[in-house]
């Protein structure tokens, strides 16, 4: 039905419309017993093997939403009843923000892919972690926290900015996921500077209370293996619990989409299928230097099985989607945790930590 009917109603829509056409439906769906029950009953689709115990939590299975489409924690509810094994809203930051101007969201149909520069609009960390106080989940709730966007944040007030961010999303998060691809400095600089980056992790404190939330990277898709390890030694220093990777990417390159049409859209990170091949790539680094022991979320570009499967045998623990929503729709979570059930069953194993091993 969504592919036959709602998808082609929302592309006629432009890219931040649509998706605020299905933002206000989930909220009301969230808010009704008989709307859960029913997407309950039709996209709701779990098994005993696809469970797993990662941070002391339950993943009933391993399909998370990935931050950017619930911002502001209003419909994690209905996220869960349409079959998530976990939902991730933000990023959120300490201040409000309404993001840049539109238009700031693009489709790419060609390439199945998302352009956007959404600029961290959010309600701001106090208002979005009140609302989730009020929210009754039975699967794990992930807080994605940045930087408040504002150029004349940064240094000292920046670091203190995510703190301030930290600070609230440990008074409800499961785990926390610290987007560091956020502007430090007025020249453009990222926490993905390795001397921003240890400043940053030794002002949350992480390694100093192994009571805390469980804390993980966010990595940018755009990231060398050389960069990446730079930044992975410093995160280990730090004992982070877990990454994240990959975020939006800055490049255009190999895209069906005319490059006129490119150039007409503008700056913005690019997501869904394009950047797939890179989000593999940098999980399966992760995976070898932090040889295996580290839980990774491997989120970008995951649009069918088939690329759900690669992102696990190259070391994620767990995936999240969000551009493969749009083009696909919400029976994607319900696919891919049935054909990854059935090879399971295939290979006569009882675990997705089993996978791995089949498949050497």
């Amino acid at each position: 039905m969504y592919n036959s009917l709602v998808k082609s109603l929302l592309f006629k829509l432009d890219a931040e419309q649509a998706h605020s056409t299905i933002h206000r439906f989930a909220e009301t769906a969230s808010d009704s017993g008989m709307l859960k029950a029913l997407a309950k009953s039709i996209y709701n689709y779990q098994s005993a093997k696809l469970s797993q115990q990662i941070w002391g939590l339950t993943f009933r299975n391993p399909i998370g939403l990935a931050a950017g489409f619930d911002k502001n924690g209003e419909i994690p509810e209905i996220m869960e009843a349409l079959g998530f094994g976990f939902v991730e809203i933000g990023s959120i930051t300490a201040n409000p923000n309404t993001g840049n101007p539109k238009p700031r969201s693009f489709r790419l149909p060609k390439d199945r892919a998302i352009i956007n520069r959404m600029g961290l609009n959010n309600d701001g960390a106090q208002t979005v972690i009140k609302r989730l106080k009020n929210k009754e989940l039975s699967i794990p709730l992930g807080v994605n926290i940045a930087k408040t966007h504002d150029p004349k944040i940064m240094g000292d007030a920046a670091i203190q900015d995510y703190v301030q961010s930290f600070n609230e999303a440990k008074k409800v998060a499961d785990y926390i996921t610290v987007n560091i691809s956020c502007p430090n400095t007025a020249e453009g600089k990222t926490f993905e500077d390795p001397s921003a980056l240890d400043e940053l992790l030794s002002a949350l404190k992480i390694r100093d209370d192994a009571r805390l939330v469980p804390t993980t990277v966010k990595f940018s898709s755009d990231l060398t293996k050389d960069q990446l390890l730079q930044l992975l030694e410093i995160c280990e220093d730090h004992r982070i619990h877990g990454y994240v990777a990959c975020n939006t990417s800055s490049s255009r390159e190999g895209l069906q989409t005319s490059k006129a049409k490119l150039d007409n859209i503008g700056r913005g990170g690019l997501s869904g299928k394009p950047i797939a091949n890179k989000s593999v790539q940098i999980v399966e680094w992760i995976s070898e230097a932090t040889k295996g022991q580290k839980p990774i979320i491997g989120v970008g570009g995951i649009d069918n099985f088939s690329t759900a499967l690669k992102m696990i045998l190259a070391g994620a623990d767990l995936l999240q989607v969000y551009t493969g929503l749009i083009y696909k729709g919400p029976g994607l979570v319900k696919s891919i945790n049935r054909q990854l059930l059935h090879e399971l069953d295939e290979l006569n194993i009882k675990s997705i930590h089993q996978l791995v091993k089949a498949f050497d």
